[in-house]
């Protein structure tokens, strides 16, 4: 009964109602966290803002879509999540923070990041994933000490050339966008270990072999008719994966036919025409 209680009064954007979703929390917690997930709030509890050694601070699974001004007071903010709310844009305030290591924005409806997200210089981890994201913001290639970048489940069709400057960049994941083609700044990148382009329109995989630190290429779901050739220990997850360095182009080029013409509907042959009859 609390529960459905509770449900019910989130839906109520008063500061009071809101208060009582959270509960009883007025002290600063022992840990320096505060995780106020799927508590279904429409308006972020201000007096959380008042825990300035606040060091980790989930708000997944609401729906916000905007923050107050007075969140900028917790300045030893690391870790922010974001997540699965109704953001439409970032509230300015979030680059205020700017101790802030990781930050989970995915699953809102993002059309774009602000360039003062730039002021973010110690972020390690962007979530921008399942946004409304058409094209990478030239303000993620500032982030100079970021070394994950998950931007899968977007509209993406190519990827800026200045990503390449982001020379602390290990992982990064793209699966579910609208890329033709492998993006080619990728491949002035030796420094990264995992690439995740799954689930894209991809048709043609150039050489990785040059990727020195490349641990983990997935490349699934993609109408490629090749496997990108790998270093060796380089694992690949995809078609022709198993094959080892690189699968025969007789043989991927085989393959993609015979799906065609399983695609592909069959038209009937003619009859043969008849023997003549002797009359």
């Amino acid at each position: 009964m609390g529960n459905t209680i509770r449900a019910l009064v989130a839906f109520i954007p008063a500061d009071c109602c809101q208060n009582y979703v959270v509960g009883d929390l007025r002290e600063m917690p022992l840990d320096k966290m505060v995780d106020l997930s799927g508590n279904q709030l429409r308006r972020f509890p201000g007096h959380v803002c008042s825990f300035r050694e606040l060091v980790k601070l989930y708000l997944s699974d609401n729906h916000l879509n905007s923050l107050p001004p007075e969140l900028g007071q917790l300045q030893n903010l690391q870790i922010l999540a974001l997540d699965f709310n109704n953001f439409k844009t970032l509230p300015q305030v979030v680059c205020t923070l700017k101790q802030l290591c990781i930050l989970y924005l995915g699953n809102n409806k993002l059309c774009d990041l602000p360039s003062e997200l730039g002021l973010l210089q110690n972020l390690r981890t962007l979530w921008i994933e399942a946004n409304c994201l058409t094209h990478l913001p030239d303000v993620v290639c500032e982030l100079s000490l970021l070394k994950t970048l998950h931007a899968g489940s977007n509209t993406l069709r190519l990827l800026p050339g200045q990503l390449r400057c982001l020379r602390e960049l290990r992982t990064i994941w793209l699966s579910g966008n609208l890329l033709t083609n492998f993006p080619p700044v990728l491949l002035h990148m030796p420094f990264l270990e995992v690439i995740d382009v799954d689930r894209n329109s991809i048709r043609y995989f150039p050489s990785l072999a040059h990727l020195s630190s490349l641990k983990l290429i997935i490349y699934d779901h993609n109408p490629c008719r090749n496997a990108p050739k790998v270093a060796k220990g380089v694992r690949r997850v995809g078609r022709w994966a198993e094959e080892t360095p690189e699968p025969d182009p007789r043989k991927a080029r085989r393959y993609a036919l015979t799906k065609e013409e399983i695609q592909e509907p069959q038209t009937p042959a003619p009859p043969l025409p008849l023997p003549p009859t002797n009359s």
